[in-house]
């Protein structure tokens, strides 16, 4: 027994150092490649994120439509060409003008062509006239098209800050558990050879040691587990970044709490100013509405301004060898068995479609809004109680450490405060991070693009 009085002051002492060394590791970890902040992150991913890559691309394919679009405007040029063989016998007789006088002479002359190869080249010019109302409606509506482009681009931007940031703070609540785990496992080696060596000295049972041994164990499960935990979001937040998996980085510090927004009122007509979604949706009103002129303009006769020319190539000689004309062109359905009146009809359902869709995502916009602020508020509240306890614990440990330099309280009062101390460090941390991922949730329901 005095064996183990006289080892015990030294193995507290040590085990107090090593609580210093796990609080303080609460707030850092050893770095290990380059070191990312948030910042960084967020502009790495507007920048290179695959799926930004592809909304992006999605606003320039819009701008190609609108100049292919305006193109309908300008005279189409074509031409053609006919090459062909006659199989049919064609013989022109002329009849005899003096057949009463002098019957019985038969036709007067008799055109007969040979057969062969003949060609016809001909080429057109065709300017609309009345269509261009028609065309003027098709290239707002290209617009259109392509502000709704833009507007799922900036919600594809919304959606990848949001990512990002949970991806962010997922990794450093896991490097601060994984921080703690590592303080915990040093103690439970150390607690393992002092125990050890207490039952070859034979002051302490074996018991006791495989007790320390399975706590040990399951610590180092813990560890491997946080370890790939980690590895698989770093992956994951490289692939956010658009840049290989396998890159290696280490995340900043956790921001500390800062103010935010509190009037639910002033939030949602924020939202309703900002959400993409409801300017996608008011844009698909606007286009449905547009496709309802058009399909309206088509009630109108096409009428257009057209030059044809026109050269046949081995034929009679008495055949002219060119043809030129000028004249106007005039297309109109005027009975289409009630066609334009029902797809008119269907036009109309589909702009009181269209606001009807938006009304429910105005809708849904400000549940969102009140949702994710009442939750930033309970995470602000739980930050503050975390942060109590955290004061609470750390004040419990100096009180516990200093009674027990009089011996007023065991070793292992002490070694359960450290251990509250350090649970509720990491409790801190984690609610922290909890704060910061809700604040991230609220200002993508504000529609904020960073």
């Amino acid at each position: 027994m005095s064996v183990r009085l006289l080892n015990l002051p030294a193995f507290a002492l040590l085990l107090l150092l090593l609580a210093g060394v796990a609080v303080q590791a609460q707030q850092s970890a050893p770095v290990s490649g380059e070191s990312l902040t948030l910042d960084q992150a967020i502009a790495l991913a507007l920048h290179d994120n695959h799926a930004m890559k592809i909304a992006k691309l999605e606003v320039e394919r819009a701008d190609e439509d609108i100049s292919a679009a305006k193109t309908y405007r300008l005279p189409s040029l074509h031409a053609y060409t006919s090459v062909s063989s006659n199989l049919a016998n064609n013989e022109l007789k002329v009849p005899n003008p003096a057949n009463n006088l002098f019957p019985g002479l038969g036709p007067f002359f008799t055109l007969n062509d040979s057969r062969k190869v003949t060609a016809i080249f001909a080429a057109s010019a065709i300017e609309p006239l009345t269509q261009q109302y028609r065309i003027g409606l098709s290239i707002k509506s290209q617009r259109v098209s392509r502000e709704i482009a833009q507007a799922k681009l900036r919600q594809q931007q919304n959606e990848t800050v949001d990512l990002v940031k949970k991806a962010y703070y997922a990794i450093l609540q896991t490097r601060s558990a994984l921080s703690s785990v590592e303080e915990a496992l040093k103690s439970y080696k150390e607690l393992d050879k002092v125990t050890g060596d207490y039952v070859v000295q034979q002051v302490s049972l074996k018991a006791d040691l495989l007790v320390v041994q399975t706590r040990l164990a399951k610590v180092e499960y813990e560890q491997l587990e946080l370890t790939n935990q980690l590895a698989t979001q770093k992956e994951q937040l490289n692939t956010l970044l658009g840049r290989a998996v396998d890159t290696s980085f280490e995340v900043a510090g956790v921001p500390e709490f800062t103010s935010f927004e509190t009037d639910l009122v002033a939030a949602r007509k924020i939202a309703l100013e900002r959400r993409p979604e409801l300017e996608q949706a008011r844009l698909v009103i606007e286009q449905a509405t547009l496709d309802r002129r058009a399909k309206k303009s088509e009630y109108i006769p096409d009428v257009s301004a057209g030059f044809v020319y026109l050269t046949p190539r081995n034929y009679a000689s008495v055949i002219p060898k060119n043809f030129a004309n000028v004249g106007v062109v005039v297309s109109w359905e005027f009975f289409d068995w009630g066609r334009k009146k029902h797809q008119l009809s269907e036009k109309d359902k589909a702009v009181e479609q269209a606001k009807n869709g938006l009304k429910e995502k105005e809708d849904q916009v400000l549940i969102d809004v009140g949702d994710r602020l009442r939750k930033l508020q309970q995470s602000a509240q739980a930050l503050r109680v975390a942060r109590l306890e955290e004061s609470s614990a750390s004040e419990n440990l100096r009180v516990s450490t200093g009674r027990y330099k009089f011996q007023a309280v065991l070793l292992s009062d002490v070694l359960q405060s450290q251990a509250l101390l350090a649970e509720a460090t990491h409790e801190y941390q984690r609610a922290l991070l909890g704060f910061w991922t809700a604040k991230a949730e609220f200002e993508k329901a504000l529609g904020e693009d960073k």
